[in-house]
């Protein structure tokens, strides 16, 4: 039982010598890309970088104990990085003691509210957000980034923030000022990483950006003409700090929180069921997973982390490494752990604009342009809800954007809901099948008969939908008709106001003299409507194992002697 919650005390007792390998190589790759990767996230959210690598380290080893995922690689990421920059800077002005405060003290309330959520077993909110809903607001949030890093790679003052046109109207004002030196450092940067990507994906390219750009300064005095330079980062670990928690901390952060919580979470699950797909070795738990980053978030909050959760791209390399166990992302945070104790003077001299170059490689992954033409081809109602969070995320802000797109998937879902698929049937000649009547030709019909199937549950939202379409098509029939067949197979639920309107349409057709009949009734459904007394004395002439028995039923000559003349056929087959 202690297994479910520890994770690890099932993988590290069971650890082959021949994992040791593929574990190994991986978290040195992680290790190494999480350096500069570290320090241009903290940038984004607007913190000094050395912070940048205490978030890469302490929640990636509680993840390592806790989580499910053999391969995803916990620490700071782009989209949680703006999105704490974005939250914050609305109460603290950036580089303020308060605002360090705020974000340190954000990645406490991330991690109790997702922990929370894992005890809850509410893992259940990776639903929340629709693959259209998410790739729109990823996609958008990638060109925030990427705008945001202007400043730096450019070298002159762009405003930060988290709506793109204030960003470009900023950068087109000074544009005139841009630094030539830097601008050439930050696209020699990408055109680098994006080469050796391009050669071999195991290459670390923006590790060698990273010194190359170093040197380049260093050795031809660069930060004395003007190229903007990280200089001093503090060596050593951080300390043990429990943040300073109040009352109006919580009211004024916990908004952010939430909104954090739930994101990092998805994208966090998303990642680890794609690694979980490709090696098919065990399970994603979503709500141990949960727990887990949690866990991470709290923790690494008391050792001065901002929130962090698992990024795709560190994922991603972690996996083609030859990551076999949580052991790698161990390894991983030892590196970086060895880097704070002995390397940080050597980052002294690193250019900004190879952070901002290395950031903006990073988040063109967040881009998902062959899911857009995918959409385009499988459904332009998705496709809509896509571009309308897009454009909401990229023209006013992130927040605005995730809860519009929330709101659009629910309100389509409810559209769906509400106008759910109805078909009048017809028989195949020759079969007991029964199909749609605009699908298929030559099918069976009868003038004193109606069957229809409903594809959705009888409730609130669509029951007046339903029984204003039943009624009109009956309508048609005038005169004619006697008895409709509702096939209820799809129905897998009806509620209080189902049953309502299932009540009252009966009464209305039998104004007309016509009778409701029911088959195919899924077993809650029709204790539901038993115990609703609706058909509790002639059940047996109101609802049908088949479709076809009904349809029998309404064509028999004689009625009422069909049940007892389908028995007598029963006890011959059986003799």
């Amino acid at each position: 039982m202690i297994k479910k919650y520890f994770p690890i005390l099932d993988w590290l007792p069971n650890y082959q010598k021949a994992q040791l390998n593929g574990d190994l190589f991986a978290g040195m790759a992680v290790g190494v890309m999480l350096i500069p990767q570290g320090m241009a996230y903290a940038m984004i959210a607007g913190l000094p970088p050395v912070y940048g690598l205490y978030t890469a380290i302490f929640p990636q080893l509680i993840y390592a104990i806790l989580g499910t995922s053999r391969q995803l690689a916990v620490g700071p990421v782009a989209t949680d990085s703006l999105l704490v920059a974005s939250g914050i800077s609305l109460l603290a002005t950036e580089g303020t003691e308060t605002y360090l405060a705020f974000a340190i003290l954000l990645a406490f309330f991330v991690g109790a509210l997702q922990f929370l959520l894992g005890v809850l077993k509410m893992g259940f909110i990776t639903s929340l957000l629709s693959k259209p809903v998410i790739s729109g607001f990823t996609s958008a949030v990638a060109f925030i980034i990427a705008l945001n890093q202007l400043k730096d790679l450019i070298g002159v003052n762009v405003a930060r923030s988290n709506k793109s046109h204030e960003i470009l109207l900023s950068a087109f004002n000074n544009i005139g000022q841009t630094h030539w030196i830097t601008l050439i450092i930050g696209v020699s940067g990408i055109v680098l990483i994006k080469s050796l990507k391009r050669w071999n994906k195991r290459i670390p390219g923006a590790f060698i950006a990273l010194i190359l750009g170093i040197v380049a300064v260093y050795g031809l005095g660069l930060q004395d003409q003007g190229v903007n330079i990280v200089k001093d980062i503090p060596s050593g670990l951080p300390q043990f700090i429990i943040p300073e928690i109040t009352f109006a901390h919580f009211k004024t952060l916990v908004p952010l929180a939430g909104t954090l919580a739930v994101i990092s979470f998805i994208e966090a699950y998303s990642v680890g069921k794609a690694m979980e797909a490709k090696e098919r070795t065990y399970k994603i738990i979503p709500n141990q997973e949960l727990i887990a980053l949690g866990a991470s978030n709290m923790f690494g909050s008391f050792f001065q982390a901002f929130p962090a959760t698992a990024g795709f791209s560190r994922s991603a390399v972690n996996y083609e490494s030859g990551a076999k166990t949580p052991l790698a992302g161990i390894i991983s945070a030892a590196i970086v752990t060895l880097t704070l104790l002995f390397l940080t003077p050597l980052f002294y001299y690193l250019p900004k604009a190879i952070l901002a170059s290395i950031i903006m490689i990073a988040v063109v992954n967040l881009i998902e342009y062959a899911y857009l033409k995918y959409l385009w081809r499988t459904s332009r109602i998705e496709f809509g809800l896509m571009l309308s969070t897009f454009i909401v995320t990229f023209s006013f802000g992130m927040v605005e954007g995730i809860v519009t797109g929330v709101a659009l998937s629910i309100l389509l879902l409810l559209y769906k809901a509400a106008n759910p698929h109805m078909a009048v049937l017809g028989r195949i000649k020759g079969f007991t099948e029964y199909r749609n009547k605009n699908r298929f030709k030559d099918l069976e019909f009868w003038d004193h008969l109606l069957i229809v199937r409903i594809d959705a549950p009888f409730a609130f939202v669509n029951i007046q939908t339903i029984k204003d379409w039943i009624s009109s098509e009956a309508l048609k029939r005038k005169g004619k008709l006697n008895k409709v067949i509702i096939d209820m197979g799809p129905v897998s639920y009806i509620d209080a106001t189902g049953i309502d309107g299932i009540r009252e349409l009966m009464a209305s057709l039998k104004k007309n003299n016509i009778e409701v009949i029911f088959s195919e009734v899924i077993g809650p459904v029709r204790d539901a409507l038993h115990r609703n007394h609706l058909f509790s004395e002639r059940s047996s002439e109101v609802f049908f194992m088949t479709t076809d028995e009904a349809v029998n039923y309404c064509i028999s000559e004689d009625s009422k002697n069909y049940h007892a003349n389908l028995a007598v056929q029963v006890n011959e087959k059986k003799k």
